[in-house]
């Protein structure tokens, strides 16, 4: 007969192999999902964008106890991957992890394309923010913005901002800071961060907008500086760089927003499971303090809160590329 101790040692433990039995038949027994998830991506590897995107698939590959496999699609303006999204099956294995102001600058700046975001795409949640930054190189000879942007404003037409490309969401918050400004500033597009880096850091070129945790390293070695950064707060990795805004221009606002999105037509009780482990995974304490260190700033939402921004952004960048002029080339 066994003692009463014996008795509860057992019942725990039958208990305890009960639960894993019980967790086990859910996972092999759930509808979805059953085979790995493709999360699609537009930014190339090593990006802030990308090394984001594979801390998010790594913890939801531990949530759903399916892989979640990232797949980077750049080019175009991000509209390769998008598109490859939107025609995806709505079955839950083909996700977007969007830049949402560059899938709204597309919305506006090009004439036709092969998908739709307010038609084409369920919201699932946001799911993070990467604070934008405006960068010098170590010659120029402006500390703050308001030295640089008086430095601008003296010598119209003779200093330039690099992007990697026309159109895209770092030309646009040029375009923003010169109508905000006042200024007369040559924009250089080039076909990539990669390719004006190098300019950027010689003053081959001014100035450039950009995302900051690539540039953290820089900084540290005063090969660039960096004058403001573009978002409501100041950044995690660069606490005393102030904001746009404390400098004297609060229009300026500009940050790669990221969101998860599955083709339209996705069932909602796929869009809501996602919806509820994609948030237990961004509030992990230990996968918030890892992303944090890197400059990115994890945040879940609603799926209507992230149509809601969607919408914002689109209005929002509809009204620079208007008041700049800027056609596709």
């Amino acid at each position: 007969m066994l003692s009463g101790a014996r008795v509860g040692v057992a019942v725990t433990v039958i208990s305890f192999m009960a639960g894993l039995d019980s967790s086990n038949a859910w996972a092999q027994g759930r509808a979805y999902p059953t085979k790995a998830i493709r999360l699609v991506i537009s930014t190339t590897a090593g990006s802030g964008g990308d090394l984001f995107t594979r801390s998010v698939a790594e913890a939801l590959t531990r949530r759903l106890n399916q892989s979640v496999v990232v797949d980077n699609r750049p080019g175009a303006g991000g509209n390769l991957a998008a598109e490859l999204v939107a025609k995806a099956a709505p079955d839950g294995y083909t996700m977007l992890m969007g830049s949402i102001a560059s899938l709204a600058i597309a919305a506006t700046y090009y004439s036709a394309l092969n998908y739709d975001v307010r038609r084409d795409f369920v919201p699932i949640s946001k799911s993070g923010q990467i604070a934008n930054g405006l960068f010098v190189g170590p010659g120029v000879p402006a500390n703050n913005l308001g030295e640089f942007t008086a430095l601008v404003r003296v010598a119209p037409g003779k200093y330039s901002c690099a992007s990697a490309g026309v159109g895209g969401l770092l030309h646009l918050t040029c375009e923003m800071y010169k109508k905000a400004a006042g200024l007369e500033l040559l924009h250089v597009p080039y076909k990539g961060t990669a390719f004006f880096l190098p300019d950027l850091m010689i003053g081959r070129v001014t100035s450039a907008f950009d995302t900051v945790p690539i540039y953290v390293p820089l900084i540290k070695t005063g090969k660039i500086k960096i004058l403001a950064v573009t978002t409501p707060t100041r950044s995690p990795v660069l606490p005393n760089v102030p904001t746009m805004a404390e400098a004297g221009l609060p229009g300026v606002v500009s940050m790669g927003l990221y969101g998860l999105l599955a083709p339209a037509r996705t069932s909602n009780d796929t869009v809501l499971l996602l919806n509820r482990e994609l948030s237990v995974a961004l509030n992990d304490a230990a996968l918030r303090e890892k992303l944090l260190e890197q400059g990115i700033e994890p945040e879940a939402s609603s799926s209507e809160a992230l149509r809601d921004l969607i919408q914002t952004e689109i209005a929002k960048w509809a009204r620079v590329i208007k008041d700049a002029g800027i056609r596709p080339e």
